[in-house]
């Protein structure tokens, strides 16, 4: 597949990043294009407009790294709310896509809500990203403050927390050993189903009690 770009098509091979230099507008102008579509995927940083398609692998690992921490999360009894797909944005500023995003300690302040308003409304406590394209900067989510940020890189897990004003690479605040669990995930995921990994982590939990 070729790239593409024209105000009637948007198409990139998967894997392909692209960068364009552009504004605000721009870019809402790229995102009312794309619509619902989920690649590829965009981002705006200040002056320049990015677009990813993902790999197939992409999906996948999102997805089970999105298991592996509600599964986490319902081992501790604790209460969240899980959003994919999510646009963030602030005017002018920033918009980015996690894969996931989960509200905990907040989850009440987003029952109930149709859209939110990144402006005035209290942000996920975690958002996850796969980066697979070397394609997520850590410090995109400084407009936002989000406490934790996951991203999936080469099959390591890196753990972000937001410390004053810049992120720090450190250990999780919710769930301990969680880089160990995950990598032991992938591992499993390899030679099996994504469904016998939950089978697996669910009976270690079990067995750590």
């Amino acid at each position: 597949m070729d790239t593409v770009i024209t105000p009637q098509r948007i198409e990139l091979p998967p894997g392909a990043v692209l960068k364009l230099l552009g504004d605000w507008q721009d870019y809402q102008v790229l995102s009312q294009q794309l619509g619902d579509r989920s690649s590829p995927r965009i981002k705006y940083r200040r002056g320049e407009i990015l677009l990813m398609a993902p790999l197939p692998e992409h999906g996948r690992d999102a997805s089970l790294l999105a298991d592996i921490a509600k599964v986490l999360l319902d081992h501790l009894e604790q209460r969240y709310d899980l959003f994919t797909p999510i646009t963030m944005s602030l005017p002018e500023v920033s918009g980015i896509e996690p894969d996931y995003c989960f509200y905990i300690e907040n989850c009440r302040a987003v029952v109930g809500k149709k859209r939110t308003d990144w402006e005035s409304d209290p942000p996920p406590d975690l958002a996850i990203e796969i980066d697979v394209t070397s394609y997520t900067d850590i410090n995109d989510y400084l407009p936002y403050r989000v406490p934790e940020v996951w991203i999936l890189k080469s099959n390591r897990l890196l753990i972000y927390r937001l410390l004053l004003e810049s992120y720090v690479l450190t250990e999780s605040s919710y769930f301990l050993n969680v880089r160990e669990i995950v990598q032991q995930c992938l591992q499993i995921a390899n030679e099996q189903t994504t469904s016998e990994v939950i089978k697996w982590l669910k009976n270690f939990l079990r067995g750590q009690q």
